[in-house]
């Protein structure tokens, strides 16, 4: 039967894989009541819409893209930096999306900051909905002042620069950004970064009567770059898995990150964060946990190591007798904490009416700090002074005073 005006389309959910299922413990969407009971809504925004997705080619973003060709828009562009996530985009597309046919669906490769992005806006037709997801990501990325540069350029300065263009071309009425858990109560730079991209998704160049909304949620299980997902190469490439003692994470699928940023960008009230319903008691997973599933799962038992070396050594010894090294590593990296809230000091979240998201409101900020952003231009900019990483944590916590970064010294790139 054809979808009508008054039809909502097929169910938008994601199978969970057995793997999945492994590490969340739950069989189906943790939003499955919430898109069906918002589904009206949903419908109503993105159908027949020309949708903008920045850095749709990454794992979240790929899988946000996924489910809004199933809601019939108009048009779906995705701009990415990398080539190759937007080629398997586009073939994943292709085979599985039904309807992606009768979508203007199209990829290009781009700088979401860059003047060929200005240009590129300026000749486009107006987009009624944006959603970005541009970032670096990992606290990996803090390990020298030259990332920390990157990751505040990347999701700080380009950002604005983009909201402007985006306004001065009529783009965006309703805008979405997505943010992360470690924005509440920062302890990284990551972090920190992505709590200013929250300003500026909220309070730089907005338009009038416009709806912005964003998204915390938790760490998205076998997304490119996790950690869980490094568990599963380092299992075709016959190394040890590692994962730090002490540690824990809340966890969701990647079907269900696409499912909170389509949620979230439709049905979440204007000005507000969206962040899961997930509790401490039943939800946060120790990461050696995860890692002894995962092994489990594919029938070997994890065996437990705090050298490297020693593990590299005994890979082949173990594997024979259907065991596979596990190295335990000490939390002692710059910026990691060992668990994470969606919540910070000062912030409520609040009935939105939905089952499995709260709403955080936004305090609305009168202006946008202008000289915070020039001093962090000319940080990113003057190649000739001087900085530290220890200067940026500086500039960082007199803009946010309850900002603690431990710097130790050690950072992911120093673990295997």
């Amino acid at each position: 039967m054809p979808v009508t005006d008054a039809t909502p389309g097929p169910p938008l959910l994601t199978p969970l894989s057995a793997l999945d299922c492994l590490v969340v413990g739950r069989r189906t969407s943790l939003f499955a009541d919430d898109l069906s009971r918002a589904r009206s809504q949903v419908d109503e925004v993105f159908r027949g819409a020309r949708i903008l997705v920045i850095g749709g080619g990454g794992s979240v973003g790929s899988s946000t893209v996924r489910l809004l060709l199933q809601l019939q828009p108009a048009a779906v562009h995705v701009v990415d930096v990398s080539e190759n996530y937007l080629a398997e985009l586009v073939r994943d597309v292709r085979s599985s999306v039904r309807g992606v046919a009768a979508v203007d669906f199209r990829t290009l490769p781009l700088d979401y900051g860059s003047g060929v992005m200005r240009r590129f806006l300026a000749d486009a037709d107006p987009y009624a909905i944006v959603l970005n997801f541009a970032a670096l990501k990992h606290v990996r990325s803090e390990k020298d002042v030259y990332s920390v540069l990157q990751m505040l350029d990347t999701n700080v300065v380009k950002h604005a620069r983009f909201k402007s263009w985006l306004r001065e071309n009529g783009h965006g009425a309703r805008y979405f950004a997505v943010s992360t858990d470690k924005a509440a109560n920062p302890s990284s730079l990551m972090g920190a970064s992505k709590r200013l991209m929250e300003d500026v998704a909220f309070d730089f160049s907005v338009p009038d009567a416009g709806h912005r909304t964003s998204a915390r949620f938790a760490n998205v299980a076998f997304s490119n770059g996790s950690l869980l997902q490094s568990f599963l190469i380092r299992l075709e490439k016959r190394q040890p898995l590692a994962a730090p003692g002490g540690t824990s994470r809340y966890f969701i699928t990647l079907g269900e990150a696409g499912e909170i940023c389509v949620l979230a960008a439709a049905a979440m009230p204007d000005g507000h964060l969206a962040v899961p319903m997930l509790a401490p008691e039943t939800d946060l997973q120790s990461l050696v946990e995860i890692a002894t599933k995962v092994l489990w799962h594919f029938n070997n038992r994890a065996v437990a190591y705090d050298d490297e070396a020693a593990a590299q050594r005994d890979l082949e010894t173990l594997a024979a007798r259907n065991e596979w090294p596990l190295v335990v590593t000490p939390l002692d990296t710059s910026g990691e904490k060992p668990y994470e809230t969606f919540v910070g000091d000062g912030e409520f979240a609040v009935d939105v009416g939905l089952a499995a998201l709260q709403g955080i409101r936004r305090a609305e900020s009168t202006q946008f700090d202008n000289d915070f952003m020039i001093a962090l231009e000319r940080a990113i900019d003057q190649w000739s002074s001087q900085v530290a990483k220890s200067d940026l944590v500086t500039l960082l916590s007199s803009r946010f005073p309850s900002f603690r970064h431990v710097e130790t010294g050690k950072n992911l790139d120093q673990r295997i």
